[in-house]
């Protein structure tokens, strides 16, 4: 698949990628980007020099809040939890990425996988 398809499909989808990753519990950015890796069989990557900016974005913005923690015998990580407006914004992407894989799916005759 082509590069820039790729990259343009990794930042649409990032947001919602990540909000559903910290749904449940916190996770330090490492543990997201594996999370999606693993549950996508491979077929979504994020790499660091895009990741962690997107990480920063979303702070920055409200949708997550991130905190330092230190543990013995481990590195210092920082651990990223949903904040209720980002689950507010989790619930809009999530309905409009419905819409919009309804609708692909429809017009290009994609069958369910």
């Amino acid at each position: 698949m082509d590069d820039t398809f790729d990259a343009a499909l990794r930042k649409g989808s990032g947001e919602v990628l990540i909000l559903s990753m910290l749904e449940d519990r916190a996770r330090h950015g490492y543990e997201i980007a594996k999370l999606i890796e693993l549950q996508s069989k491979g077929a979504l990557r994020f790499n660091v020099a895009s990741f962690y900016p997107l990480l920063y974005q979303l702070e920055k913005r409200g949708s997550i809040k991130g905190k330092w923690i230190e543990k013995a015998g481990q590195r210092r990580r920082r651990y990223y939890r949903i904040t209720p407006e980002g689950r507010k914004i989790l619930e809009q992407q999530r309905s409009r990425w419905e819409q919009f894989i309804s609708a692909l799916s429809q017009l290009a005759r994609l069958r369910p996988a």
